[in-house]
């Protein structure tokens, strides 16, 4: 299997910062337009646990759009073959003390790259 193909590399990268910016900024239709429209897909929040595409973009509706804003840290994005990557990443939202962990499982579809799987959790402020 070929790991890190740089042209595939490249387009995940560019899909992943499309989806942090649309997510600092509130972005909801590019938001729901990343995650894979399917009921396979899941999201597991720091709060919630989603299961489906409609689950995930219910959420998405709802969210508060304050206290978005954040910093990434030890982003890692690997892509296996062409059509499957991950990304993974910690976060910290501004004015916090408590460090965030953010997984994704990308894959592409016949619309372009889509989030099959998220994860997001927080450590206590001691471990962060």
């Amino acid at each position: 299997m070929d790991i890190n193909l740089s042209d595939v590399l490249a387009e995940v990268t560019a899909v992943f910062a499309r989806y942090e910016q649309a997510l600092v900024s509130n972005d909801v239709a590019v938001l729901d337009e990343l995650f894979w429209d399917s009921p396979h897909t899941l999201r597991y929040g720091a709060t919630e646990n989603l299961y489906g595409y409609d689950a995930i973009r219910a959420f998405r509706a709802g969210r508060s759009p304050q206290g978005l804003a954040r910093e990434l840290a030890n982003t890692v994005i690997t892509t296996y073959g062409r059509d499957f990557a991950t990304a993974n990443t910690e976060f910290r939202r501004q004015g916090s003390a408590r460090t965030g962990r953010q997984s994704q499982t990308w894959l592409r579809t016949p619309q372009g790259w889509r989030v099959a799987a998220a994860h997001v959790s927080l450590l206590d402020s001691l471990q962060g």
